[in-house]
């Protein structure tokens, strides 16, 4: 792990290195960047892969409240900091909403995206009050219990993974949560702008994921102008590159080849 100052934070990241193309990979709510160890070990040996925890999460603190405008920055800022002029975004859920809107702020560094399990668009009301609960039984110092179980089975589905994040979630500092979650809650709808994105996107999505529909990735498919459509990763929930490496991994590789 390696720190950067970016942006008044304190940013962790990995990076493979490598003169291979780029690829940054940004995480999902609650995630960090481990949690594509599985993709950096398949692709470190032709792509340099950079790996970040955003603020709030893993080694890097958020110290005041952000937008997810402000993690484009953030991850922009990283490759600054890196020396990488262009690179390939892949992000997940959370990670995937940053990306998209770095590709709308910065479309001269942002080669393609591959967004798995995200969207462009915002929460109904129902299910933001429904996240309100989550993040206010997650600060509470209670233990996680029928809720920490929860929203594992949302991320991973009858994965083992589930039991082994639970632990880690009740290992960690979870009051950073408050902040990281007004930025997920409070998002801004970029829908109708993703005809603005020119560069090549592929959407990979798992077709039993309750968080964001399928039908979400189909529909962004059909804004952009260069859309590589969705892989359907079957039996998956909602962190298929973690659940199913095994379908992801092949895909992603083909995907970065595609474009670099």
């Amino acid at each position: 792990m390696t720190l950067a100052n970016i942006n008044g934070q304190q940013i962790a990241f990995s990076d493979s290195g490598g003169s291979g193309p780029a690829v940054i990979f940004s995480h999902g709510f609650l995630m960090d960047r481990t949690m594509f160890d599985q993709q950096v070990a398949a692709l470190s040996e032709t792509f340099r892969c950079i790996a970040w925890d955003e603020r709030g999460f893993g080694e890097t603190v958020a110290t005041e409240p952000f937008t997810y405008w402000d993690s484009a920055d953030d991850a922009v800022a990283l490759l600054d900091h890196l020396g990488i002029e262009t690179a390939v975004f892949v992000g997940m859920s959370q990670g995937g909403f940053l990306s998209l809107r770095a590709a709308l702020a910065y479309p001269e560094r942002v080669k393609a995206l591959c967004l798995i399990d995200s969207e462009p668009g915002i929460d109904g009301p129902e299910t933001i009050e429904g996240y309100r609960g989550m993040i206010g039984h997650w600060t509470s110092g209670e233990p996680l219990g029928e809720v920490g179980a929860m929203v594992a089975g949302l991320l991973f589905g009858e994965s083992d993974i589930a039991a082994t994040w639970v632990k880690i979630w009740e290992s960690r500092d979870r009051s950073q949560i408050a902040i990281a979650g007004e930025a997920l809650l409070g998002r801004d709808d970029v829908t109708d702008r993703m005809g603005e994105i020119t560069g090549p996107v592929l959407s990979i999505h798992g077709e039993e994921d309750q968080a964001v529909p399928i039908a979400k990735a189909d529909a962004l498919q059909a804004m952009v102008s260069d859309g590589r459509g969705v892989v359907r990763v079957e039996g998956a929930a909602h962190s298929p590159n973690m659940t199913h490496p095994e379908v992801v991994n092949p895909a992603l590789a083909k995907f970065l080849a595609d474009v670099s």
